[in-house]
C-alpha cells in the first residue's frame, strides 16, 4: 500500500469503511438501500477484512472453495473441527470394491437459494461439469456421473484414486437450471450463505440462506471488505470490522473489545528450486525458459537445506505464530517424520558444497563451480509482506556458506514466466494429498503453478502412483510417506530437496469480543475463507 493511501487512513478512519458500505444495494427480497455497519456489529451483520475475494468468481466447478468452505453452495461431505469426515449434502456413500464407483446418497430435503429442490441430477451435472472444465477442482479421474434416482448417483472413475474422496468434501453442487457463464458473479446454492452485491475490488454482501437445511446462521448478514492488510487493521482499529486477518507481524499488538486468535494451518511457504539445468534449453509450452545451472546441482539444494534456521524464521519473521516446515504436508498424519533434518547447520552446508565441488577460488565469499557462481535469485510476490521477510532472511542465512541470493519483489504476472527458472517462494497447504502428487510428480509439471520447477524422478512417481491408486485413504499413507522418505531416497531434503520448506504459518485474526466463532479446524492454505467453514455456528453474543 502506498503512503497516501496510509495517511488518508489514519486520518479518515470510520470514513474509509462507510464509503464503502453505502453502496450496498437491494438484497433478494428488494429492502431498499442499506445502511452501514454500526461500530461494534451485531446479529444483523458484521464486517469480515480476512480477503480471499475471487477475482474468477464463486463457480466451484472452476476452483471456488477448494480450499475452505464454499459458503454459497453445499458439498457432499465436510470435515468436522478435528478433521473428520461427516456428512453435509450425502446421507451415505460406498465405494466398490475394485474402486471404481463411489454411489451417494444425498438429503431429500435440500432446496437450492431460488427455491429449487437440489436433486442427484444436479450433483451428475456438477461432476460431470467440474471434470470438463479443467478447472483448478481436478476431477479428471471421473469417467461420469450417472443419476440413479433422485437422490443417488453414482460417480464412475476411469481408475481408483484414494484421494477422491476430497473431491466429496471440497466441490460445491451447483443447480444445473442455473448454472452457466454469468454464475460465477451470481451463485446460487444450498449453503448457509447466498450472495447479495458483489462490488469487485471492494466488498462482498451476503445473507443467511432462508433455504438452508443445516443449522440456521446466527449471523444475519456478512459483509467482506476487500482491502490490503494495513487497511484490515485500520478498520478493527476503528471498531469497523469484526474479524479480520493479520499478517503475523501485527498480530503482537493489542486491539480494544477484539481478541487475537492464533489458528493452527498447514498453510506453508517454501523455496521451489528449478531442478532442471538451464544448459538443457527447455521452455514450458508457452516457449518460458525452464531450469537453472545452479539449483540443478543437489549440492547446493540441500546445502540451502541444511544452512537454513527455519525456528528463527518462525521467531522473527512469524513472530512465534507458526511452526518450522521440512515438507509441504508437515504437522499432518501422512508426514514422513524421518524426512526431517537438523537444521541451522551452515558447517554441514559447507561439508555438502565442498564435497560437490564448490569452492571460492577467488576469495570474494561466493563458491564456484566450472565456471558457474553460486547465485541465483528468489523471487516473491511483493504485495507480500511475509514472503519477502522470509525471503530476505534466507538469503542473509546462504551468505555465509558461500551462496549469493538476491531477492526480488515482483507482481504475480511478472513471476509467472519466469518461476520455471527462478526460486520462488511458494505457498500451499491443503487436506488433500492430491496437492504432494500435483507438486512433485513428472506428470504435472506442464508449464503452471503445479511442479513449476520440473522435478522428475521415476522412482518417486512410481511410489505417488501408488498412492494415489491405493482402495483407500488409510492404505496410501504409507506410499505419501515413503515418496516424502524411505530411508534411501525421497523428495525432501534428505533425497532430491526439490524444495527448502521453510514453516508452516499460523493463521491469526482480531475477533469481535462479542462473537463466539467456536471451534476452528486446523487450517489450509489462506485462499478463500478457512475460518468460515463453520460460519453457519457463529453466533453474536452481545445485546
Amino acid at each position: 500500500m502506498g503512503k497516501r493511501k496510509q495517511i488518508l487512513l489514519g486520518s479518515l478512519g470510520t470514513a474509509l469503511l462507510g464509503a464503502v458500505l453505502v453502496g450496498c444495494g437491494a438484497g433478494p427480497t428488494g429492502s431498499g438501500a442499506e445502511e452501514p455497519a454500526s461500530r461494534t456489529g451485531s446479529a444483523q451483520q458484521i464486517v469480515l477484512a480476512i480477503a480471499g475475494e475471487s477475482e474468477e468468481g464463486y463457480d466451484p466447478t472452476l476452483g471456488w472453495g477448494r480450499y475452505g468452505s464454499p459458503l454459497f453452495q453445499s458439498t457432499l461431505l465436510k470435515r468436522d473441527a478435528d478433521l473428520n469426515i461427516i456428512n453435509d449434502l450425502a446421507t451415505d456413500y460406498r465405494v466398490s470394491e475394485d474402486g471404481l464407483t463411489w454411489t451417494v446418497t444425498i438429503r431429500d430435503d435440500a432446496i437450492f437459494s431460488d427455491g429449487e429442490p437440489v436433486t442427484a441430477s444436479d450433483v451428475a451435472y456438477t461432476f460431470n461439469q467440474a471434470a470438463a472444465s479443467g478447472g483448478l477442482t481436478d476431477v479428471t479421474i471421473l469417467e461420469e456421473a450417472v443419476v440413479i434416482d433422485d437422490t443417488t448417483v453414482e460417480l464412475r472413475l476411469n481408475e481408483p484414486q484414494s484421494t477422491f474422496v476430497n473431491r466429496l468434501i471440497t466441490l460445491g453442487i451447483v443447480p444445473e437450471h442455473a448454472h452457466g457463464p454469468e454464475y460465477a458473479r451470481n451463485p446460487i446454492g444450498s449453503g448457509p450463505y447466498q450472495m447479495v452485491q458483489w462490488d469487485e475490488g471492494q466488498q462482498l454482501i451476503v445473507e443467511a440462506n432462508p433455504n438452508y437445511y443445516g443449522e440456521s446462521a446466527g449471523i444475519d448478514r456478512l459483509v467482506f471488505l476487500f482491502v490490503e492488510e494495513d487497511a484490515a487493521f485500520a478498520a478493527a482499529k476503528a471498531g469497523e470490522a469484526q474479524v479480520v486477518s493479520v499478517p503475523q507481524a501485527l498480530a503482537v499488538q493489542t486491539i480494544e473489545g477484539m481478541t487475537l486468535y492464533d489458528v493452527t494451518s498447514v498453510d506453508n511457504r517454501g523455496l521451489m528450486f528449478p531442478f532442471l539445468p538451464a544448459s538443457a534449453g527447455e521452455t514450458t509450452p508457452d516457449g518460458d525458459p525452464i531450469g537453472h545451472d545452479v539449483t540443478a546441482d543437489p549440492a547446493i539444494r540441500q546445502a540451502v537445506n541444511y544452512a537454513i534456521d527455519r525456528q528463527a524464521l518462525v521467531d522473527g519473521v512469524l513472530e512465534g505464530y507458526g511452526s518450522v516446515a521440512f515438507g509441504p504436508v508437515s504437522g499432518l498424519a501422512w508426514e514422513e517424520p524421518s524426512a526431517a533434518i537438523e537444521d541451522a547447520q551452515p558447517e554441514q552446508a559447507q561439508e555438502i558444497l565442498a564435497a560437490g565441488g564448490w569452492t571460492d577460488s577467488n576469495g570474494d565469499g561466493v563458491l564456484e563451480k566450472d565456471g558457474l557462481t553460486a547465485e541465483f535469485t528468489i523471487l516473491y510476490p511483493a504485495s507480500d509482506s511475509t514472503r519477502q521477510a522470509l525471503a530476505l532472511a534466507t538469503a542473509a542465512m546462504l551468505k555465509p556458506v558461500g551462496i549469493q541470493a538476491n531477492v526480488e519483489g515482483k507482481s504475480w504476472d511478472e513471476i509467472e514466466p519466469a518461476m520455471h527458472s527462478n526460486v520462488v517462494v511458494f505457498g500451499w497447504g491443503s487436506h488433500d494429498q492430491t496437492e504432494m502428487y500435483n507438486l512433485y510428480h513428472s506428470q504435472a509439471a506442464q508449464g503452471d503453478f503445479y511442479n513449476a520447477g520440473y522435478y522428475a524422478n521415476q522412482a518417486i512417481d512410481t511410489t505417488l502412483d501408488l498412492a494415489m491408486g491405493a482402495s483407500s485413504e488409510a492404505e496410501a499413507i504409507a506410499f505419501w510417506k515413503a515418496a516424502q522418505w524411505d530411508g534411501d531416497t525421497g523428495f525432501t531434503a534428505k533425497g532430491d530437496a526439490a524444495w527448502a520448506w521453510l514453516v508452516n504459518l499460523d493463521h491469526t485474526y482480531f475477533v469481535s469480543d462479542c462473537l463466539d466463532i467456536g471451534q476452528l479446524q486446523v487450517e489450509p492454505h489462506g485462499h478463500g475463507w478457512p475460518i468460515t467453514a463453520n460460519i453457519a455456528g457463529w453466533e453474536w453474543t452481545c445485546s
